[in-house]
């Protein structure tokens, strides 16, 4: 970088983003550690550990969770080193999307950016709805006559009460949401480490190591409940993964708020692997102790069937009194509170920088900025469309039977399947072109060094491998053409994505690729050649 004799007035953060070609216009008021408030607050295990425990726990049993949980974050770890790494060398709002522009061109970073949108409005969408559930379940636990007018429509409209309340909060102020984010890391902190003494010291009882560790059933419906067959393996236990392959996802966020962060070259990099690592352990330590306390059944057995069939609200309310399950359902969703607020902060900048490059239907509107430099509309655009894409959530879907139901909330976990498909496929676009560009990438203060190499391959692998399991059916009778086929059961992850990438694919033919040339240069541009390295 020059001296700042040049131009005294840019602080070091301006003179860096001169560079990539744009003029400071957010404000800068997060520090480095809210930069990983926020990622750690969307990954917030106060939140998918409750929400998904379900999805792990029916699909391979207690070992898709113990063992699962840490393999699966590992890899992880290792996909956030590589977006540290790039988002070092280019801290932008745009992130994901502006890194493939950069380094493979306008058609690389037209897909990555419409595939990064997709997933954080659906994760927005998501975690909205899972907060949602747990605040009627924290309630219906709370009062029998309130459990007992329970209904789908209840349950969405309290999701959109809460996506409204969200969007005002983040309109109101991009300074307050970093205060939010703050207070939520502590919220996370010391939330989960009250849970976690609450379900060693107040279970009568607690489940063996092998039951933790060895226990496997499948509950999928697949391989008539085998669980030593290939399909067990090879299908049911990797549904399981989704589990923390949700919940440990959204940390690009660091990313789209570092055109707001100090010293954003260092404190997101950072604020991307720590998010991953520190919710990695607190994640795990808090999902052991789901399975020590799921209860025994009349037979004197682990009772499965009732976990599975209630998920972690049936853990608080047999394993203890039901006054202390209120109190542990009612820290998840306000936890889940502060992740839904920090899921539209991130996906509302994203909006913001895609549209400032012109890449989105209206995009006059959606870059445009409140007088507290809050990009409102685009917040706006983020809960509709967010509301929108959940709508399927109030069909009710029980794979069970009358007499023993088991409700799954099939569009929920389509959304969740949404959400970490688009995501993670954005993620693995510029991870390979980076790889691809080898020692002729340019990078920033932190980095991989000569570890890139295996680094940026097993990330693409494994991005690769999880996108495919996770536009599957994940019941049989969701199987086209199978004989119990029902529209209820489908999953329309693969829906909505393959569909989503066929319509990109035809714009971008007959008319993107005419006018979008990549990001914009929204400051002089001899400006930005005076910062250029």
């Amino acid at each position: 970088m020059p001296e700042s004799t040049d131009h005294p007035h840019l602080t070091d953060d301006e003179k860096h983003l001169a560079s990539l070609g744009y003029k400071q216009e957010l404000e800068r008021s997060w520090s480095g550690f809210s930069n990983f408030a926020i990622s750690f607050s969307i990954i917030s295990i106060l939140a998918g550990c409750f929400t998904t425990f379900g999805q792990g726990f029916n699909n391979g049993g207690p070992i898709a969770i113990s063992w699962g949980w840490p393999i699966i974050s590992a890899f992880i770890l290792l996909i956030g080193f590589t977006m540290s790494e790039l988002v070092s060398a280019y801290p932008t709002s745009g992130g994901i999307y502006w890194w493939a522009a950069k380094m493979g061109g306008p058609a690389a970073g037209f897909f990555t950016g419409w595939l990064n949108l997709i997933g954080l409005i659906a994760v927005t969408a998501s975690v909205a709805y899972g907060c949602a559930t747990f605040i009627d379940l924290t309630l219906s636990t709370w009062s029998t006559s309130f459990a007992d007018s329970y209904s789908l429509t209840r349950v969405f409209l309290i999701f959109v009460v809460l996506l409204a309340l969200a969007a005002v909060l983040n309109i109101f102020s991009g300074h307050l949401m970093a205060i939010m984010n703050n207070i939520s890391v502590w919220w996370h902190v010391a939330g989960a480490a009250v849970i976690i003494l609450m379900l060693i010291f107040l279970p009568d009882q607690h489940q063996s190591f092998s039951y933790v560790f060895g226990e496997r059933f499948n509950n999928s419906g697949y391989a008539e409940g085998s669980t030593s067959s290939v399909t067990y393996w090879l299908l049911v236990l990797p549904f399981g993964l989704l589990l923390t392959q949700y919940t440990i996802t959204g940390f690009d966020a660091s990313a789209h708020l570092s055109e707001e962060t100090a010293s954003a070259s260092k404190a997101a990099a950072k604020g991307i692997w720590q998010s991953i690592f520190y919710s990695a352990i607190g994640g795990w330590i808090l999902l052991l102790c789901f399975l020590f306390a799921v209860p025994n059944g009349a037979d004197g057995k682990p009772d499965n069937a009732g976990v599975g069939g209630g998920g972690v609200a049936y853990i608080f309310t047999h394993a203890m009194d039901n006054k202390w399950a209120v109190v542990i359902l009612a820290i998840s969703a306000i936890g889940q509170f502060f992740c839904t607020t920090a899921c539209m902060t991130s996906a509302s900048r994203m909006t913001f920088a895609f549209s400032r490059d012109g890449a989105i239907p209206g995009s006059r509107l959606w870059q445009r900025l409140t007088a507290n430099k809050v990009p409102g509309l685009a917040v706006l655009l983020v809960a509709v469309t967010s509301a929108i894409i959940t709508l399927p959530a109030l069909k009710q879907v029980n794979i069970g039977t009358e007499a023993e139901p088991l409700i799954v909330p099939v569009a929920f976990y389509a959304v969740v399947s949404v959400a970490v498909i688009g995501l993670y496929l954005a993620f693995l676009i510029p991870i390979w072109l980076r790889w691809r560009m080898g020692d002729a990438f340019v990078p920033g203060s932190w980095n991989n060094g000569a570890k890139y190499k295996w680094m940026n391959l097993i990330a693409v692998i494994e991005i690769a491998i999880i996108s495919i399991y996770f536009i599957l059916p994940f019941v049989p009778a969701g199987v086209p053409f199978s004989q119990d086929f029902d529209w209820k059961f489908v999953n329309y992850a693969p829906i909505l994505t393959i569909g989503s990438l066929i319509v990109l694919a035809i714009w971008w033919q007959a008319s993107a690729k005419k006018w979008f040339k990549g990001p914009k240069v929204t400051i002089d541009q001899a400006v930005v050649d005076a910062f250029s390295d």
